[in-house]
């Protein structure tokens, strides 16, 4: 293959300058990819006690809504819970880690959660409810967290890949290729001078 190469002076020239060009991305995609490793591990701290706070959260939720339905008849659990009074507004933005877009979210409640009259309902549904609406920031957060790492994670695979592309295909072929240019150059160098060294032999002679 490296024997369809135009071996001139001029295609060398080229071909450093794109192995310089190569060898910058390669380092520039090395610190790109070490960053969002950083940015990462980072997330992934916060992940795991914000994923058991939630976890924890949900499951004292889950125990007082059982405990509600079991001290109340079940119509009135499905007719306090029917009409609710409190609006719940999600709003997204994208933020940039990296040069990747990752979501920022906050949360907009209006309204009362406890939406109902006391006389048929018990002091469980109360606290049921208000401890799932203490669960609404750390369940944001935790998606905010999971989707950020979900896409920090693909763009570092391929990061990955472009600096194993770079360091061990583009830039060792064009390193191979200047070789065998250098190599044919400084062969045709040392013909020319040997004939020029037979020419001056055939003039003194």
């Amino acid at each position: 293959m490296l024997e369809n190469i135009n071996a001139t002076r001029m295609q060398l020239l080229q071909l450093r300058r794109r192995v310089a060009l190569a060898t910058r991305g390669h380092r520039l995609l090395s610190e790109k990819r070490d960053e969002i490793s950083r940015q990462l591990i980072r997330i992934a701290r916060l992940i795991q006690p914000l994923r058991q706070r939630v976890e924890e959260k949900l499951l004292d939720t889950f125990r007082r809504f059982m405990l509600a339905r079991a001290s109340m008849e079940p119509e009135n659990v499905k007719a306090a819970l029917q009409v609710p009074t409190k609006k719940f507004t999600l709003a997204i933005e994208l933020a940039n880690i990296m040069n990747v877009k990752v979501p920022k979210m906050t949360k907009e409640i209006e309204g009362d959660i406890i939406c109902y009259g006391f006389a048929t309902t018990s002091g469980e549904m109360d606290v049921a409810l208000l401890s799932l609406e203490k669960a609404f920031d750390d369940l944001i957060e935790l998606a905010e967290k999971e989707k950020q790492a979900r896409l920090l994670a693909v763009e570092l695979q391929m990061t990955r890949r472009r600096v194993n592309v770079l360091e061990h295909i583009v830039i060792p072929d064009i390193q191979e290729t200047i070789k065998y240019i250098f190599g044919k150059l400084a062969e045709v160098e040392r013909d020319n001078i040997s004939r020029l060294m037979k020419i001056a032999d055939m003039i003194r002679s």
